[in-house]
């Protein structure tokens, strides 16, 4: 078994290819055997049908106590040695690394929070917040980095109202979910950040258990089901995906369809297909990469036997421009059904903000195209700063004008 050259995220391809490397291995074996830095055999799935079938079967476990050592929320990073390999500890409220039944009893307490019918009823109040964001951006000395001035600040507004967390905050948490978000640095740095944001949500948790208010992290707290390390972890993942993968959609969103006119020429003729369009970006851009999964028990995938105890690493870049299920996937195309996309996930762990993540885009992308007419990057395409060494991928800045 040998390691893919470029393996596994490097998008070497221009910023908004997936990693020729994975490409390639799509084309001749879906799912492939690899070595890991550390010496161990694992495998590697790129096609759309494999990955859709893995995200789905659950003997794939998530459970990160089954795996490589690494701080919590994170694909694990890949070092080119590691001197050790140990499992990582199961974290409380972290439901997304966990399996059924107790993956199924956490991320039930927040099934009713996240109804499609819920988030439509909310879409008023994101549309004001977008908007006045729009205002802000157009008020802003040009030239003025998209990131910072609209990208990050809608979804943050958005995911702290919800939770019932200040925004007068939001410096703390940025810098540290950011900070968690680096592939390639130290556990020392990582569990910092880490113990900055679970420090910060522990005194809250308490607050409003004490005190709760009319926002969801109140009502876990009136759940007395949930110890306060619960409440934590949860606080923790919603804090964190809530912000940090929307912002990078809309600003990489925003890239792709500056350096692709004639698409943002149709958006801007037909704003009806704006619905359309975000599935097709969150195809097109799929910003969370990788997922990691362990094999329970001996399985076959894709005609390859997997052994129990296997590493498999599932890309969804590769997937979600498999051209035997989105013919021409690497090019954009607004009018493209992509619904089929990948990019929330599948299965049991399918992302369960994906509508709330959907408003924002819809309500952003909209005041961005209505607003601004004449938007265009500021700096030459190729100088804009990638985010190639986070587990989100997106830009660092966006300096616009118009």
């Amino acid at each position: 078994m040998t390691r893919p050259p470029g393996l596994p995220l490097e998008r070497d391809a221009g910023p908004f290819a997936p990693p020729s490397a994975i490409t390639r291995l799509r084309e001749s074996r879906p799912v492939s055997p690899l070595k890991f830095p550390d010496g161990h055999d694992g495998w590697l799935v790129t096609g759309y049908d494999a990955v859709r079938q893995a995200l789905a079967d659950p003997r794939f476990s998530s459970r990160q106590d089954l795996g490589p050592v690494h701080v919590p929320y994170e694909t694990p990073s890949m070092p080119e040695a590691q001197e050790e390999f140990e499992p990582s500890p199961q974290v409380p409220g972290l439901f997304i690394t966990m399996d059924p039944p107790d993956q199924t009893r956490l991320r039930r307490k927040l099934t009713g929070t996240f109804t499609v019918n819920r988030m439509k009823r909310l879409e008023e109040r994101i549309t004001e917040i977008a908007r006045a964001q729009v205002e802000h951006l157009a008020e802003c000395p040009k030239p003025v980095d998209l990131v910072q001035e609209f990208a990050l600040p809608v979804p943050s507004l958005v995911i702290c109202e919800l939770l019932g967390v200040p925004y007068s905050d939001r410096e703390m948490f940025q810098k540290n979910s950011s900070q968690m978000m680096v592939r390639d640095q130290s556990i020392a740095d990582k569990t910092a950040a880490w113990t900055a944001i679970t420090s910060y949500l522990g005194k809250l948790a308490v607050d409003k258990r004490a005190d709760p208010g009319s926002d969801i992290l109140s009502d876990l707290a009136r759940d007395d089901d949930l110890s306060v390390e619960e409440l934590v972890g949860i606080g923790f993942l919603l804090l964190l995906a809530g912000h940090e993968t929307t912002a990078n959609m809309l600003a990489l969103g925003t890239f792709a369809l500056l350096e692709n006119p004639e698409q943002l020429t149709a958006l801007r003729d037909d704003p009806d297909l704006i619905p359309g369009a975000v599935e097709e970006l969150l195809r097109y851009l799929t910003v969370v990469d990788v997922l990691f999964r362990y094999a329970v028990e001996d399985l076959e995938l894709g005609g390859e036997k997997i052994s129990k105890g296997s590493t498999v690493l599932i890309s969804m870049a590769a997937a979600n421009r498999d051209p035997s299920h989105f013919p021409d996937g690497d090019d954009l195309d607004v009018e493209r059904n992509a619904r089929t996309h990948l990019s929330f996930g599948h299965g049991v762990h399918q992302c369960l903000g994906q509508q709330l993540a959907r408003i924002e885009m819809r309500a952003g992308f909209a005041g961005l195209l209505r607003r601004f007419p004449t938007l265009a990057l500021a700096v030459p395409p190729e100088e804009i700063p990638l985010r190639t060494g986070m587990n989100i991928y997106g830009v660092h800045e966006l300096p616009v004008t118009w």
